[in-house]
């Protein structure tokens, strides 16, 4: 019956095994090498584009919004000429630059203000007619002035009147041509294109055109870099990249001088958006700054082949081991106890098998096996009787050899997974990537800010919508701005008792007790939601009819719109993807919100982190500055080094009083730099060495020397007398074998002890035996 299993696949599998492992660190650790500029570098300068192109789209975003909130809070009068209507309508501040009404079937135009709105390009009757509730803003460059915002916005105009001569006066024209009862005229606000966001010392941040123009230049610090003859075809590459690639973002590499080399980084517009939006493809955010090259990074090579060539040699000992002291002694013993069991038998000619005698090897169990073996041949030949097994201490067997061997694979592997190729953080990452950590913390910030301050903008708005209004309107408003807002968990209005007259969505967490003036608020400072409100008072309306019920204190001001801010809009904020982990803390260091689990108001989670945080604090009336590091106890109990940033949130707006942090820190290793490719591919190649080993050694035990050792138990006790104890084979394999052998070994000794066995002793004759020669 052939032989299945057994202990040749173990060990023939352990020596593939590491073979195959060997050639990892030569083909992964040795193929890594020192980029000029890390990876990690470039990364980053993406993830930067990225951020100021988010920033870029939001603001876009709120300027629409702003100006048809604004329209829609004029009543334009019904019988107002267009310029009257214009002005009416037209918001006021810096980035206004022009306005024009159109008509509403035929787009021409009725009224101008400010510059010209440049229409170059765009359809104005198609526009005027567009059935589209809300026109999404656009983009123009055909203007002299430079690139354009166009904010669209519909308004509602009172039916005109007609003067005594029964002709239509000029506020026909407001509401059409042909009189036929529209009330609709299209408002186009065209404004400057607002600076860039763009943070962190000497970078530079570009708008560039789908025909690789540059519309727009921004510098963070001083003045903007300048684009040498080969670094001018980083706009229009990357303005290619979007167009062409399908890509969203990526980073290039410009030209080198003075010491330096220039990383840019992209992102497109539109893919901000996630959708088609107003701008199209093609408008780019491209980001620029220089930094310090690397200067001949370590090879690794060498030690790539050293590491390989002595895990080649480690495998080829333990297979050699295995082979000399267990594959072919148990191979020796499975044809010697076959040859035995044959000898036994009751034909003649087969008889003399048992002159040969058993070769016993020298070593543990297959040892011992074979020593009982030729015992029970020396008493099949009557020669002798059973031979007690010696009691006394064993020596090592072939589990301490496997042992043996998975450590000298251990030693091979676990330096790989502890020790070697291990290089400090403060020397690994570059200060480069420090300082984009916290240009993008600083983002982060900024992000949150300008979030908080619209909101509270917002909030202004509605308080102006509902000044003097009834209540009945004013609760349609509050109604209306709730869900317009997903950031306000819950909108209320006070009186000037303090007492909640008015809410539109959840109960609040905690009200907030009437306050004086404007601004953003944390309510409370424990339990298990932090609480933030944004307040404006509610001005008091002329010749309203309830004035003479407002407060006596002399408060100009009747009552208080409160947005409670929820805490899951700032997580959804201050998470950004490749910045690690993220907190919003308040002015004692405490946690309100953040981009993974957390406790409200717990501590951050390592003192390094707090201690980070405490160096941008500033002395009373500052507003403190950012600052990073290398972190070596990182963030989290047992976690390795990190990138750590602390940025203060605002310097201005209605959140500058609250002295609130934004911290992040990402794990070194999840950087893309040399030093921790080498190092996560050198604990690589040390666990799989240990994996392998470990797997086929494991095997091996559980196949060959359990089995085996219950071999030598059965083989000592049948040499020792033991003719009651049946022997059943459980494998296929050479253990399974000896033990169907062994059993007809044993029915041999039962018939000749009882008689049975005289003639065939005396028929052959007693050989001498012969220790340690072939079966």
């Amino acid at each position: 019956m052939p032989l299945l299993g057994g202990v040749r696949p173990p060990i023939a599998a352990l020596l593939c095994a590491l073979l195959a492992v060997a050639v990892f660190p030569t083909l992964g650790v040795g193929a890594v090498h020192e980029q000029e500029v890390p990876q990690a570098v470039r990364d980053a300068e993406r993830r930067i584009a990225e951020d100021a192109a988010d920033s870029f789209k939001t603001s876009v975003d709120v300027r629409a919004r702003t100006v048809r909130r604004s329209a829609a809070s004029v009543r334009a009068p019904a019988s107002g000429t267009p310029k009257a209507t214009l002005r009416s309508l037209l918001p006021t501040g810096p980035p206004v630059r022009g306005g024009v009404l159109l008509a509403p079937h035929t787009g021409k135009p009725l009224a101008t203000g400010g510059e010209t709105v440049p229409l170059t390009g765009a359809d104005a009757a198609a526009l005027a007619r567009s059935p589209a509730a809300n026109l999404p803003p656009r983009l123009v460059t055909s203007g002299r002035a430079g690139p354009r915002l166009l904010f669209f916005a519909r308004v509602a105009v009172p039916a005109p009147d007609r003067n005594q001569d029964g002709k239509p006066d000029q506020a026909r024209d407001l509401a059409g041509e042909q009189g036929d009862g529209a009330r609709e005229v299209l408002l186009v606000v065209s404004e400057k294109v607002a600076a860039l966001a763009v943070h962190g010392d000497g970078r530079t941040a570009q708008l560039v055109g789908r025909n690789g123009k540059v519309l727009a230049t921004t510098a963070a610090t001083g003045k903007p870099l300048t684009l040498d003859a080969k670094d001018r075809t980083l706009p229009s590459a990357a303005a290619d990249a979007g167009l062409h690639t399908g890509d969203a973002s990526g980073s290039m590499l410009g030209d080198g001088h003075d010491g330096l080399r220039r990383v840019a980084g992209w992102a497109s517009v539109a893919a901000m958006d996630g959708k088609d939006d107003a701008f199209g493809p093609g408008l780019t955010i491209l980001t620029l700054r220089d930094v310090t090259p690397a200067k001949g990074g370590a090879d690794h090579t060498g030690f790539a082949i050293v590491a390989a060539g002595a895990l080649v040699v480690i495998a080829v000992l333990v297979a050699l081991v295995l082979w000399v002291t267990v594959q072919r002694p148990l191979l020796r013993l499975h044809l010697s106890a076959a040859r035995l069991a044959k000898g036994a038998g009751e034909m003649p000619g087969v008889r003399a098998e048992l002159a040969r005698p058993v070769a016993a090897g020298a070593f543990g169990e297959p040892g011992r096996v074979g020593r009982a073996l030729e015992s029970i041949r020396r008493q099949l030949l009557g020669q002798t009787g059973p031979e007690p097994v010696r009691p006394g201490r064993r020596r090592p067997g072939v589990r301490a050899l496997v042992l043996i061997c998975t450590l000298v694979i251990a030693a091979w592997g676990v330096p790989l997974l502890f020790l070697l190729n291990r290089v400090p953080a403060a020397q690994a990452v570059p200060a480069a990537a420090v300082a984009d950590q916290q240009a993008r913390t600083e983002a982060t910030a900024d992000r949150v800010r300008q979030s908080l301050g619209q909101s509270h903008a917002d909030l202004a708005a509605t308080a102006s919508a509902i000044a003097g209004a009834p209540r009945e309107r004013a609760a349609q408003v509050l109604r209306r701005e709730h869900a317009d807002h997903p950031t306000y968990r819950s909108l209320y209005m006070l009186d000037h008792t303090g007492a909640i007259v008015l809410r539109a969505g959840k109960e609040p967490l905690r009200t907030l007790a009437r306050p004086t003036g404007d601004g953003i608020t944390q309510v409370n400072t424990s339990g298990k939601i932090p609480a933030i409100a944004a307040y404006v008072q509610i001005p008091t309306a002329k010749n309203a009819k309830n004035a003479k019920n407002a407060h006596k204190g002399g408060d100009t001001a009747s009552a208080v719109v409160v947005a409670e801010i929820g805490v899951d809009a700032l997580n959804d904020l201050v998470a950004r993807p490749g910045l690690g982990r993220v907190w919003l803390t308040d002015e004692h260091h405490r946690v309100l919100a953040a981009s993974v689990g957390f406790q409200a108001f717990q501590s951050l989670p390592s003192r390094a982190l707090t201690r980070l945080v405490a160096k941008t604090d500033a002395a009373p009336g500052g507003a403190g500055s950012p600052a990073s590091a290398v972190l070596h106890a990182g963030t989290a109990p047992g976690a390795g080094p990190s990138v750590a940033a602390a940025a203060p949130l605002a310097q201005t707006g209605p959140a500058a009083g609250l002295g609130w942090r934004v911290v992040s820190a990402e794990p070194a290793a999840a950087l893309k730099l040399a030093a921790y490719q080498v190092q996560s591919r050198t604990m690589l190649a040390g666990l799989l060495a240990l994996a392998a080993g470990g797997a086929c050694l494991s095997w091996l035990h559980i196949v060959v020397v359990r089995p085996l050792r219950t071999l030598t138990r059965c083989a000592e006790r049948l040499a020792d007398g033991d003719r009651r104890t049946v022997l059943y084979p459980v494998h296929h394999d050479e253990c399974g074998s000896v033990t169907r052998s062994l059993e007809l070994l044993r029915q041999a000794l039962v018939e000749r002890d009882r008689g049975g066995g005289r003639a065939y002793v005396a028929s052959v004759p007693a050989p001498s035996f012969q220790r340690g020669s072939a079966p």
